[in-house]
């Protein structure tokens, strides 16, 4: 089943995130988890791509026993900047050789010491969506950014150039990580406008530590509101207390986008079934609505 098909009906999706490991050792570890959050009834399950290419076989493996194993619906990212063009039409076949049917295209992170762009690698997300489609029936879904691209100085560019890549084949949007749902509503807005009539999948990343906080700031350039900045500062201490503040800091987030008629949400579980329990505990009546 495609995961267009399952965002078109007319009910509340929740579905999660998962990443491999960073090495082949650690995959059993990472199978565990991924079975736990399938408990939950999530309507899918993303897996990350490994960072160049070096552990990537492992979220076709992922994917695989999700859809497969688990029966829950999985996506599988595939990002371009740090993998040849043959190595991604390699991936693409072995994903669709697995019966893999949803794909994430994502430019990726552009490694270090490595020059980019270079004409054997794709320079842009829109080029991979255009490249997925090319090589058969898949659900293609794509990364959008509330609080603007950091590579983008101005907004209004951001727009037009994810208006280009929804264009080349794009089913389906989920944005980056944000702590504020005004930005969303008005980046909801402004997307409308400009003719973007996919669905989109709003990010939720609870916050759990504050260490956690301070990589997620540094990846995302994300702006964090004056309200979650006094939970860290009263909480940021006691991982207990900050685990349960900010568990219940993303549960408030998924409300108020339920309230305001979303209706499909996508959380960052960060590889913690807890987590990702504790938050549809918090929402078992809620999504019954």
């Amino acid at each position: 089943m495609k995961i267009i098909d399952r965002l078109n009906e007319d009910r509340i999706h929740i579905s999660f995130e998962v990443f491999p490991p960073k090495t082949d050792d650690g995959i059993e570890k990472v199978l565990a988890t991924t079975d736990e959050i399938a408990k939950l009834d999530p309507a899918f399950i993303s897996v990350t791509y490994g960072a160049g290419g070096g552990t990537s076989k492992n979220t076709a493996r992922i994917a695989a026993h999700i859809k497969n194993d688990l029966h829950v619906l999985s996506l599988a990212h595939l990002t371009c900047a740090s993998s040849t063009k043959d190595e991604v039409r390699r991936v693409i076949e072995n994903l669709k050789n697995l019966g893999i049917e949803n794909i994430l295209a994502l430019r990726g992170d552009i490694p270090a010491n490595m020059t980019f762009p270079d004409t054997d690698r794709f320079r842009y997300a829109w080029e991979l969506v255009e490249e997925i489609r090319r090589h058969g029936d898949f659900c293609v879904g794509a990364a959008c950014y509330p609080e603007g691209h950091v590579e983008n100085e101005h907004k209004a560019d951001d727009i037009r150039y994810l208006k280009q890549k929804v264009d080349c084949g794009v089913d389906f949007l989920t944005t980056q990580m944000f702590f504020d749902n005004d930005i969303h509503y008005n980046f909801l807005y402004r997307i409308r406008e400009a003719g973007i009539t996919v669905p989109v999948l709003p990010g939720i990343m609870p916050i759990t530590s504050a260490s956690q906080m301070k990589r997620s700031q540094e990846l995302s350039g994300t702006v964090f509101p004056r309200r979650f900045l006094s939970i860290l500062d009263r909480f940021g201490s006691s991982p207990e207390a900050m685990k349960q503040a900010g568990i219940a800091y993303a549960t408030d987030q998924i409300i108020d986008l339920l309230a305001n008629g979303v209706k499909n949400i996508h959380i960052y579980s960060m590889n913690k079934p807890d987590v990702a329990a504790a938050i549809m505990g918090n929402l078992s009546e809620i999504i019954k609505c």
